[in-house]
């Protein structure tokens, strides 16, 4: 079975399709300025260098999927021969509040209880739902299966989740902690379990997921029991352009002196601080670490603060779950920035993590990366979403293709 992934934001969708029978990629690309002047499609069949660039008016996701699946069916960059060779879609989905603890096949309560989430992600759902309705209308007859960020931190224990405000803002808006990225998570965990060679359920992870975007989780016997992020993206480890976790009383205090609204401050904290608010250069960590080759200190501050924190829920995490045998580093900044690795490791000696700075020198594969004498297996894996819901769409797709034929 061909599986097509598709990850829409509002003016954007990103897509891969992938061969089940050998989980292989066959084809992948990106639809830019949806609704917008200046629609275009880049997509690249792999084995192929060449790109197909398809510049064309999309004026919304409908005309993009369309666009899409014209494409995957070109006869020299296409991989299917029409639309029918895709086998079912995943979609990837931000927020499914408390309603789905795993990924579900897409039907009429599937779709409203997303909309009733988007005041939980209103920046997220909105566009998903487009891509969903997009498909669903093109492809009536394809089964449309979502697959949640926030599924794989369901697991969580009350005492992890709820936060500490009167119970009823719990009762009444699903107010607590949900966790992000759960898929990345979720796949390296596995990934790290495969390559120990060890039972996911004998083991306890941390896992790393560093990029603009950024999280640390606990798993303890394949269950998440705990992560940085809460009740949205923002909370937990400074970021790209994120504060992370902040004194609340901090968004009063900004909003009287700069007189500005709480949604004023809100977008300081999402958009304006991080790495690029403390050092006033970037939010990228690959401009931050030039930076501070030319001196910037407050590059140098930011990359410090990025990495104290990254630090303290290693040590929180590892507490909690009464020890450690595996820390993950995965995404942009994980995989590829060895210096950072380096220095969230370097204090944690006493703790049984010694990162080996030879084999330390890999970017972009699978290692181990700590040295022998190591109590806890330091690994580098990258991350891969798009597997786990090529994965969990073909496992769902399947049983609902045996259940309309009545096996």
């Amino acid at each position: 079975m061909k599986v097509l992934v598709i990850n829409c934001g509002s003016s954007s969708l990103k897509y891969q399709i992938l061969d089940m029978s050998t989980e292989s990629l066959l084809a992948k690309g990106l639809v830019e300025r949806i609704g917008m002047d200046g629609s275009v499609l880049t997509h690249q069949k792999i084995g192929l260098d060449e790109k197909n660039v398809v510049e064309a008016t999309m004026n919304d996701h409908k005309e993009a999927i369309s666009q899409v699946i014209t494409v995957l069916a070109d006869p020299v960059f296409g991989v299917v021969k029409s639309m029918a060779d895709i086998g079912a879609v995943g979609h990837r989905v931000v927020h499914a509040g408390e309603k789905y603890s795993a990924s579900v096949i897409i039907n009429e309560d599937v779709i409203e209880a997303l909309e009733e989430c988007i005041e939980l992600a209103p920046l997220h759902n909105p566009p998903n739902l487009l891509g969903i309705a997009a498909c669903r209308e093109i492809m009536p007859k394809t089964p449309q299966i979502a697959v949640f960020d926030t599924a794989f931190h369901q697991t969580m224990p009350p005492e992890s989740y709820m936060y500490a405000i009167p119970y009823e803002y719990y009762e009444k808006y699903s107010i607590r902690r949900y966790g992000f990225h759960g898929t990345s998570h979720k796949y390296v965990a596995d990934r790290a379990a495969y390559m120990l060679g060890v039972s996911i359920d004998d083991l306890k992870i941390i896992t790393c997921h560093l990029g603009n975007g950024a999280s640390v989780s606990a798993i303890k016997r394949g269950k998440c029991i705990d992560t940085s992020m809460g009740f949205t993206p923002l909370a937990g480890l400074a970021m790209g352009t994120r504060s992370g976790s902040v004194d609340p009383a901090i968004i009063q205090f900004i909003a009287e002196k700069e007189k500005r609204s709480i949604d004023g401050v809100l977008e300081i904290l999402n958009k304006k601080s991080g790495m690029l608010g403390v050092s006033g250069v970037s939010s990228d960590f690959r401009d931050l670490e030039e930076a501070v080759k030319d001196g910037n200190e407050r590059a140098a501050l930011a990359l410090q603060v990025f990495a104290h924190r990254v630090r303290y829920y290693i040590g929180a995490y590892m507490a909690e779950m009464n020890g450690l045998d595996a820390l993950v580093f995965t995404a942009g900044v994980g995989e590829n920035d060895t210096g950072m690795r380096d220095v969230i490791c370097a204090e944690l000696g006493n703790l049984g993590i010694k990162l080996d700075p030879v084999k330390n020198r890999v970017r972009g594969r699978e290692a181990i990366i700590s040295r022998d004498d190591s109590r806890v297996a330091i690994m580098m894996i990258p991350t891969n979403e798009e597997l786990v819901i090529a994965r969990d769409t073909y496992s769902l797709a399947n049983k609902k293709i045996g259940l309309s034929r009545g096996v």
